[in-house]
């Protein structure tokens, strides 16, 4: 293969439509804008912002300004009544086994172990975070806690 023998692929380019070229062309006359107004007019058109004299939106909701992040940072949340629930003493909490134990449906996001309720039997825990509260809770228990990489 040469330079000169490199083609778009079929259907790739368009020719630009010709608008304006009198009644013959299909698109003569008005090219397609209509008749009069601001739309009609070279360089004309509303900004996006524009609602015709209406009070804009963004200005009559001023609650809904601000930001708020594309890609927030999520996790599946799993308590310690959940834990003894589910697993008997000496067991291991990992992500595989909580999809086991039916906690989680499959393991979407990173895994954190939160301090609601007690925890009596010792567990092996391995998972992406915990909070302080678990874990000072799952130590005393005579467990202990193993913080994994997310990939």
């Amino acid at each position: 293969m040469k330079i000169h023998d490199l083609r778009p692929n079929p259907g790739a380019k368009h020719r630009k439509k010709r608008v304006g070229r009198g009644i013959a062309a299909g698109q003569g006359k008005t090219a397609g804008r209509g008749t009069k107004g601001q739309n009609a007019r070279a360089g004309g058109g509303v900004r996006p912002y524009h609602e015709g004299g209406n009070l804009p939106l963004v200005r009559r909701l001023p609650t809904k300004r601000g930001f708020k992040p594309p890609f927030p940072k999520q996790f599946h949340e799993i308590n310690l009544d959940q834990l003894a629930q589910r697993f008997q003493a000496g067991e291991e909490v990992t992500p595989e086994t909580l999809v086991a134990k039916g906690l989680l449906r499959k393991v979407r996001y990173p895994i954190v172990i939160l301090g609601r309720g007690d925890l009596d039997i010792a567990l092996t825990v391995k998972v992406h975070r915990v909070s302080q509260g678990a874990r000072a809770k799952i130590e005393a228990a005579g467990g202990q806690v193993e913080i994994i990489a997310w990939s």
